[in-house]
């Protein structure tokens, strides 16, 4: 009898640590619910000590604008948000996707590289970045010095060049109005230098042109011309068209006259820049982000304060927008 009360305790004890073990599996598989039983769609204000916001190098446009978006969600949010030099576009995207940073600007065609694994991020899709929005366009920019003989695409055949730093948006910008021109990288003397470096080795002649990819006036290039007069290399409109047809993500630029003390208009082209955040902040934070750079843009001291505009932050974005960005655009712009 005693044998069998034994043994009755011990299968009732088995059960209940089996039954246990479920309830612990079920609040595990749930450990994602909220109080109200929802899923959490993501961090919130409270999981954030600080936000991090990647720009570019600090002759670049991206470098100022992003110490101002800093503290226009630093104030909005209440999170304290620092901007942070980075090699830009490319690097930018990869350091999403790895957790080393939570927003970032990038090039429009970059990201839209990456969201499909293309370019230089060649089977390495990044799925986990979405946009905030549009900012403005970046003009892809040939720089060489006035007393240079080099004045068409053509010359640059033999030329040592600035192509940008590596996996740069520059570099890929440059390759392409390269080919479209009938050169490859093979045909000059390719240089990987961010954009302070293609300043410092143009002033010193140690290259001849310079591609940078940026909004205009681009401070590197304003830098350099205050020491040597620059000559901004044009695109002519029949190269523009055959760039345009095969890369949609271009579109024809002016640099107006008086840009760098020109005399004169000067055709280009650009992609627009935009600004991308973790798939992960949740949707009131993400909204949060966006109203508090769309609705300060007018408080910037640079020149492409002035575009960016809540009507035109959905303007060329090719990947997918953040639930939280789409709130604030959807909301504004009725």
């Amino acid at each position: 009898m005693k044998k069998n009360s034994l043994r009755l305790l011990a299968l009732v004890s088995m059960l209940a640590l089996l039954v246990l073990a479920a309830c612990g599996n079920d609040e595990k598989a749930d450990g994602n619910k909220g109080a109200d039983g929802n899923k959490d769609e993501g961090k919130t204000e409270q999981d954030y000590k600080f936000l991090s916001l990647l720009t570019g190098g600090t002759q670049g446009t991206y470098y100022p604008l992003g110490g101002s978006f800093a503290e226009f969600i630093t104030e909005e949010t209440g999170i304290k948000t620092t901007a942070e030099v980075s090699q830009a576009s490319a690097a930018n995207m990869t350091a999403l996707k790895d957790g080393d940073a939570n927003i970032a600007f990038v090039q429009t065609d970059i990201a839209y590289y990456a969201s499909k694994g293309e370019m230089m991020f060649d089977g390495d899709v990044i799925d986990d970045v979405s946009a905030v929005g549009s900012l403005y366009p970046e003009t892809v920019q040939l720089v060489t010095l006035k007393k240079s003989n080099i004045k068409t695409f053509e010359d640059l055949k033999g030329k040592s060049i600035s192509i940008g730093a590596p996996g740069s948006g520059t570099a890929a910008n440059a390759e392409q109005l390269l080919e479209i021109h009938g050169l490859a990288l093979s045909d000059i003397k390719a240089q990987n230098l961010d954009f302070g470096e293609s300043q410092e080795s143009l002033q010193a002649g140690q290259i001849d042109a310079a591609f940078i990819t940026a909004g205009t006036p681009t401070g590197a290039v304003e830098g350099l011309n205050a020491t040597s007069e620059v000559f901004i290399i044009p695109v002519e409109e029949d190269k523009a068209d055959e760039l345009i047809e095969k890369y949609p993500y271009y579109t024809k630029e002016i640099i107006p006259a008086g840009t760098y003390g020109s005399k004169e208009e000067t055709p280009a082209v650009s992609v627009g820049a935009m600004l991308v955040m973790q798939n992960d902040i949740s949707e009131e934070l993400g909204y949060q982000i966006t109203k508090a750079i769309y609705e300060n843009a007018s408080k910037i001291q640079h020149a492409k304060g002035a575009l960016i505009k809540a009507e035109n932050g959905l303007n060329g974005i090719g990947i997918p927008v953040h639930p939280g960005a789409q709130k604030y655009f959807d909301e504004v712009n009725q």
